[in-house]
């Protein structure tokens, strides 16, 4: 996309909330591979996919700096909750610092670990869950929450195209072989209905379907 392009979708879009922007603009200044961090268009579209749903309970896999987090946080129910998981155990307390002054501290409950063993201890089932973690195991997480998504539910998948390279035959990225395994895996499978939204790196909105 353009840069022209891109200040024409965002002069298109509800202004930035000045607490995201400022974490934003911090997550540049101060950690390695900011680009990570969801960012304003993503960001809005995630709010209002929440909003559109009002979940009950959400998952996000891979929080960071916690951006992405505060804006699915806004469309929870009234006493909804949301449950983000991080391996690196140094973005907690940035991330706490600011869903606090997000307003969202009391919404949000941040776990640290792999989530490959923090899933399964999870006894809930959840309207939403967005996965943004290590790539190459994202066939690894969706296996693992499949079964907690309640029918008519929702999952969101960052990354999916991952720079063009899922158009490559052959390629040395691990990151993108996992990608490319999870596309082909969703493309194969029962019980679900998906789109890929060509937003930034490409995010794809998985619906399970009710039985």
């Amino acid at each position: 996309m353009s840069r022209k392009l891109e200040q024409f979708l965002l002069d298109h879009t509800t202004p930035e909330d000045p607490v995201l922007e400022d974490l934003y603009r911090q997550t540049h200044i101060r950690f390695i591979n900011p680009n990570m961090a969801t960012g304003h268009l993503q960001g809005k579209l995630l709010e209002l996919i929440s909003l559109m749903i009002n979940p009950e309970n959400i998952l996000e896999i891979g929080t960071f700096t916690g951006y992405s987090a505060i804006c699915l946080s806004k469309g929870l129910k009234t006493g909804g909750k949301l449950i983000t998981i991080e391996l690196n155990d140094e973005l907690t307390t940035f991330a706490r610092s600011y869903f606090n002054r997000a307003g969202a501290g009391e919404k949000i409950t941040q776990l640290t670990g792999k989530a490959q063993d923090i899933i399964p201890g999870l006894d809930l089932m959840f309207d939403l869950i967005y996965i943004d973690g290590d790539k190459r195991e994202y066939v690894d997480y969706y296996r693992l929450i499949i079964d907690k998504v309640k029918p008519g539910g929702f999952i969101l998948a960052d990354n999916v195209l991952w720079g063009g390279k899922v158009l490559e035959e052959e390629t040395n990225d691990q990151q993108a072989k996992g990608i490319i395994s999870f596309n082909e895996m969703i493309r194969n499978e029962k019980g679900i209905d998906e789109v890929i939204i060509p937003l930034r790196d490409g995010l794809m909105l998985i619906r399970k379907k009710e039985k």
